[in-house]
């Protein structure tokens, strides 16, 4: 089983179900001869030559519209945007035409594409490089928002993502792209969608968090073990549709439940799951749910990127005030 960071699983599955499913083709700026800026499709184009990979002029609303029309023509398209600050003008396409085109035709034609982008702080990255619009997609009816938070996650979600007949927006943390290594079965073996995955069992608060954000999560988790605090981490990994049972239930058993996400805090995605456990597990809370999200500013460029991520320690102060409730 070969050790990969996350843009190296992502080749592979990208590589085993081109080989596997002669309707996929991949589409974007510089992803052919390139490889794409992070090389998430290096060598594609060599092996499944340039009518599968395929290179595009700069521009985002095109991508996305080929992509449908590819998809409503019987093909699989997965089109990148290279980085998510550029990913506006596909809103329109996504909005008006891969959403709605199951609804539109009664059912006789579907989307079955994937809207591929890189996401999110922490690589020092000029401006419109580090957006995390999560919450964007999460609004328009008829789009999956899947974000992994690991190697082995971004190869099962992906192929999970090209094998749906309906249109998926996968954003992959740039944070976490040559993070760490894991052990990936390269055997297209997916993993389900609509999901939450329980990163980590506790007993005296929940965690909830997705993407790059884990990674402070989980250390959070265990700084707070040092405490003597039990928390449950909860990886939420498909934003829309929200599995919502699972945090649930882990609510209903820890009483106490922080949310975190790099996101804006302004109606970003925590407000919904806030939103969900007020209406449904009100009665199983000892304390108020926090949210530890980034703030409601510009992304800044590098020298203030860390103060915007949302940090260890601010998580940790929001799970003792959690704590204190009663």
């Amino acid at each position: 089983m070969a050790e990969l960071n996350l843009v190296e699983a992502v080749n592979h599955a990208l590589a085993y179900e081109m080989a596997n499913d002669e309707s996929v083709l991949l589409l974007g700026e510089d992803i052919g001869v390139n490889g794409g800026v992070f090389r998430a499709t290096n060598g594609l184009q060599a092996r499944f030559g340039c009518e599968r990979v395929i290179d595009t002029p700069l521009a985002e609303g095109a991508i996305a519209g080929v992509a449908v029309g590819m998809a409503a023509m019987g093909l699989k398209p997965v089109a990148e945007i290279q980085f998510t600050g550029f990913i506006y003008p596909t809103i329109d396409q996504m909005i008006n035409h891969a959403s709605r085109l199951r609804n539109r035709t009664r059912g006789r034609l579907t989307c079955p594409m994937v809207l591929r982008s890189p996401y999110g702080a922490g690589i020092h990255a000029p401006e419109h490089h580090s957006e995390s619009p999560e919450a964007i997609f999460a609004h328009m009816p008829g789009l999956r928002v899947v974000i992994p938070s690991s190697p082995a996650r971004a190869y099962g979600l992906l192929l999970a993502a090209m094998r749906d007949p309906d249109p998926v927006v996968f954003l992959e943390p740039t944070r976490l792209y040559r993070l760490f290594k894991q052990a990936v079965a390269d055997d297209g073996e997916s993993l389900p969608l609509d999901a939450c995955f329980l990163s980590r069992e506790g007993k005296d608060v929940t965690l909830v968090a997705w993407g790059a954000m884990m990674q402070e999560t989980l250390a959070a988790a265990d700084a707070l073990e040092q405490e003597g605090v039990d928390a449950e981490v909860i990886d939420v990994a498909t934003i829309k549709p929200l599995d919502v049972e699972t945090i649930l239930r882990s609510v209903e058993k820890t009483g106490r439940c922080v949310i975190i996400h790099e996101a804006p805090r302004t109606a970003g995605f925590g407000a919904e799951i806030a939103a969900e456990i007020a209406e449904r597990a009100l009665f199983s809370l000892l304390a108020p749910v926090k949210r530890v999200a980034a703030y409601d500013v510009v992304v800044p460029l590098s020298r203030l990127e860390r103060q915007y991520i949302p940090s260890v320690d601010r998580i940790v102060e929001a799970v003792r005030s959690a704590m204190e409730g009663s």
